[in-house]
């Protein structure tokens, strides 16, 4: 998953404080395109999308230590300017439920709006290019993309922030030393952390923080970014399976939701507001 999990006090100020600032930005374009009438229409949707993200990132698939995202299908379900307030939404409650600390609220809502705006482009483009008929195979096939470029973007922060180290990863069933998988169902299949950060209970967090920290140095960027990829890959093949799904079933009973109009429609003023004229 494309989301930061380290504490406050770790990353450089210029980093997240950068990150904030573009993020706030973005906000305040996003509210601005979205004072309309079809826009506040949708706010419902944003609060139902929203809390279906913040539960799968906080839904962790245990044998290659993988949070789902679902960001393409929330981005498919509420456009540009609303996929900007759900991201920052998101990335605030997972922030209050200990997913990483406030500090870097604004670079996960960079990161998680990234992957909303990204798979919305490159769903609508697939649709109107291929038709609702094929909606599956082009949620699938956007996902997998958007994923890759914004684990690419991720790498590049972590590449950035010059503490590789203390943004160590979990891997799951796959050791980092030789890149080789060992009893994948151990511990089962699924954990749920919503109110534990997504990770272990706090002994199992003290003991995989002392087993990180014994090969911390010897794991540099280029090992870093092959274990990202390595597991990452898989989760994406598993995301797009779930998002292929939801779009596909979608498409076929309320393909409205999914296929936008190029151009949002005139708000038009109330009948009371017109004036005549000589």
């Amino acid at each position: 998953m494309t989301h930061i999990h380290v504490p406050d006090g770790v990353l450089p100020v210029w980093l997240w404080g950068s990150g904030w600032v573009v993020a706030v930005a973005l906000l305040l374009i996003a509210d601005r395109a979205s004072r309309r009438v079809t826009a506040r229409r949708r706010l419902p949707l944003v609060g139902v999308v929203s809390a279906l993200v913040i539960v799968a990132m906080s839904s962790e698939v245990v044998p290659i230590a993988y949070h789902m995202n679902l960001t393409v299908l929330a981005g498919a379900l509420l456009g540009p300017s609303l996929s900007i307030v759900s991201a920052f939404v998101v990335q605030v409650v997972l922030a209050a439920l200990g997913h990483g600390g406030v500090t870097i609220v604004g670079l996960n809502t960079l990161l998680t709006a990234s992957e909303m705006l990204l798979g919305w482009a490159l769903l609508q483009g697939g649709l109107r290019l291929l038709g609702t008929k094929r909606a599956a195979p082009v949620a699938a096939a956007a996902t997998v993309a958007t994923l890759a470029v914004t684990t690419t973007m991720l790498v590049g922060l972590i590449a950035a922030s010059g503490t590789l180290g203390a943004t160590e990863r979990e891997t799951g069933a796959l050791d980092p030393e030789n890149l080789t998988f060992a009893s994948p169902f151990s511990e089962g299949a699924l954990r749920i952390g919503l109110f534990s950060g997504g990770e272990h209970g706090q002994e199992e967090e003290a003991e995989h923080a002392a087993g990180e920290a014994e090969h911390a140095e010897a794991l540099g960027l280029a090992r870093f970014a092959t274990v990202v990829y390595t597991l990452g890959s898989i989760g994406w093949v598993l995301e797009a399976l779930v998002t292929a799904a939801i779009v596909g079933y979608l498409a076929r009973v309320r393909p409205s939701l999914l296929v936008q109009p190029r151009a949002p429609a005139a708000v038009l003023p109330a009948p009371a507001e017109h004036h005549g004229g000589a």
